[in-house]
């Protein structure tokens, strides 16, 4: 597969070119790009899926959300709702999608919103909810159209950006130089023990900019599976006593952490609306065992598996160091831009 893309290369050149031309007419102003008189933090990342945009956007949240009134605006992937759309108690996952409907259960004091156009978005937000004092944009790195105050940019461990190409060959949805907008890049999903000595190589590699802070995270897992009943302890549970169902990018960490071979797990595409066929093919695969997901595919699948069934794992982002720094960096940028 990897040397098939390969051959797709010149049509890379030519994707290179168009989005390369795209960013100089905003870099010229040549294209309008709208500012706001709120705090607004862009995250996203330079290549397609599987960076970890929703535990960062989640951390942010947590850290955000004690003293400020807090808005996420997101794309709404493969909702079945269109254009401005405020999530309400009556709102299900596929009014808003997968990840904000995410947000929007597990976070009870804030607002979630999605528009795939997000300067409208931010228009209705502040038109809508005047009390917003910051609004995180969810996977809107390339969404030039607005200005954000405040820009994070991701990229996975043993994927770095620099190591890329761009799409069709690649994952790159636009050149490794759109890395110098981010105002902090945080490399994630990196082994917990990474070494001092091992960050700065990547530092090198990445050639961080006067005006940038890098940060490195990894992923920790809950000790504990839950399904809205009763939470259990994942280490009580014999790993032949489960199955695990997964539907987003790169499952193999999820996989991985539960120890679990792969004849025992079921794999869908990233953000997978699960058909009654699928349903089916994972009861019978299940065979009355317990079914672990990610909290991402939980959000699908609730309602329509039984939960005496049905387990999610959640998941947080941890800082491997400097964690206060770059709280601080946030806190700060939103205090001084209100």
């Amino acid at each position: 597969m990897i040397s098939f893309r390969k051959l797709l290369f010149p049509f890379s050149v030519v994707y290179d070119a168009v989005t390369q031309l795209r960013n100089i007419a905003f870099d010229q102003s040549w294209k309008e790009q709208i500012s706001f008189d709120i705090p607004i933090i862009c995250v996203g990342n330079l290549s397609v899926g599987g960076t970890g945009k929703t535990p960062q956007i989640e951390y942010l949240i947590r850290l955000l959300e004690p003293q400020f009134r807090v808005v996420t605006l997101s794309r709404g992937y493969k909702r079945k709702t269109t254009g401005f759309y405020l999530a309400d108690k009556t709102s299900r996952m596929e009014d808003i999608g997968d990840e904000p409907y995410q947000y929007f259960t597990k976070f009870k004091d804030i607002y979630v919103a999605v528009d795939t156009d997000r300067v409208n978005g931010v228009r209705q937000i502040m038109k809508k909810l005047p009390q917003t004092e910051v609004v995180l944009l969810d996977d809107a790195y390339q969404h030039r159209h607005i200005k954000a105050g405040f820009t994070i940019l991701l990229t996975k461990y043993n994927d770095l950006y620099m190591d890329d190409l761009l799409l069709p060959a690649g994952n790159l949805r636009e050149s490794k130089k759109g890395a110098s907008r981010a105002d902090v890049i945080i490399v994630t999903k990196c082994p917990p023990n990474l070494s001092s000595d091992a960050q700065e190589k990547i530092a090198n590699k990445l050639s961080i900019l006067k005006h940038q802070q890098l940060f490195f995270t990894s992923i920790s897992y809950d000790k504990y599976i839950y399904n809205g009943i009763e939470p259990i302890e994942l280490q009580e549970i014999d790993r032949e006593a489960f199955i695990a169902v997964a539907g987003i990018a790169k499952p193999h960490y999820f996989y991985d952490h539960l120890k679990i071979g792969r004849t025992k797990t079921i794999t869908f595409p990233d953000h997978h609306h699960f058909s009654e066929t699928d349903i089916q093919k994972i009861i019978l695969k299940a065979n009355g065992k317990k079914i672990i997901t990610t909290e991402k595919d939980f959000m699908r699948l609730k309602g329509k598996i039984h939960p005496d069934q049905l387990y999610y794992l959640p998941i947080e982002t941890t800082f491997i160091n400097d964690h206060s720094l770059f709280d601080n960096t946030i806190l700060n940028f939103v205090r001084q831009s209100i």
